[in-house]
């Protein structure tokens, strides 16, 4: 498959995962590249669209979790990211709530929600218990109702 095609199919999906962990566009931006440098190194044969979005989600959040053990992380306000979404204001407002739950919540709503993964989906790609993700799902959306965030 050609590179330029993988990339324009994976990127927004990794550079938001990116994004829901890091909360920090430099980074990212870094954890994209690192990770499109992995593919195509490995040269990582998948059986359809679905292996490969998996793939690329899950290699994003653990070169995400390495950036988070790192040193030398830059801080940037939540709100350039925000800025530079094209969405209508409500969105906008939106995704700032859902960045800013704590990790466990935001993780299972994006993947929800933007990525449309099912719950048996998510629990395997995160490697939780279903009954977890139905509850930080609830959780979530709560602290979201409420403004708890």
């Amino acid at each position: 498959m050609d590179v330029k095609t993988v990339y324009d199919r994976q990127f927004k999906t990794i550079y938001m995962t990116a994004m829901i962990y890091l909360r920090n566009t430099y980074d990212a931006e870094d954890a994209v590249h690192d990770v499109f440098v992995k593919y195509m190194k490995k040269r990582v044969k998948f059986k359809d669209i679905e292996h490969e979005r998996a793939w690329f989600i899950r290699t994003a959040i653990n070169r995400c979790k390495d950036i988070l053990k790192s040193s030398e992380r830059k801080t940037v306000d939540i709100a350039d990211f925000i800025d530079i979404i094209e969405a209508p204001d409500d969105e906008k407002a939106l995704l700032s709530s859902i960045l800013e739950l704590p990790e466990k919540y935001r993780e299972v709503i994006y993947a929800y929600y933007y990525e449309g993964y099912s719950v048996k989906e998510i629990s395997s790609l995160f490697d939780i218990n279903e009954s977890t993700i139905r509850t930080r799902l609830s959780v979530g959306r709560e602290k979201l109702r409420e403004g708890e965030i």
